[in-house]
């Protein structure tokens, strides 16, 4: 019988040690779906983002990566900033 049967998916991740990795490639996938969704209802081109941000389309295409997760709280608050939206942050 599996042991995993009827357990939380988290705990699951837990014990392979994978928990924190998994989850936080989640919230990137999440960010950047967002901002994408936000510069496409803004028409926001990444050229002129990246203007605004005072950095290259290769940083930003890195910032709007799902699967890069090495983005500092910083960036995101000068993303958000550029957009005109503000970033939220909790534990829950």
């Amino acid at each position: 019988m599996n042991k995993h049967t009827g357990s939380n998916f988290d705990d699951f991740l837990e014990e392979e040690n994978i928990l924190e990795e998994v989850s936080a490639k989640a919230h990137k996938r999440l960010l950047a779906l967002q901002l994408s969704d936000i510069m496409q209802e803004q028409n926001i081109t990444k050229t002129s983002l990246a203007s605004k941000l005072k950095t290259s389309r290769s940083q930003l295409d890195r910032i709007l990566d799902p699967e890069n997760s090495s983005i500092t709280i910083e960036v995101l608050e000068r993303v958000a900033h550029a957009v005109g939206k503000k970033l939220h942050i909790e534990f829950a």
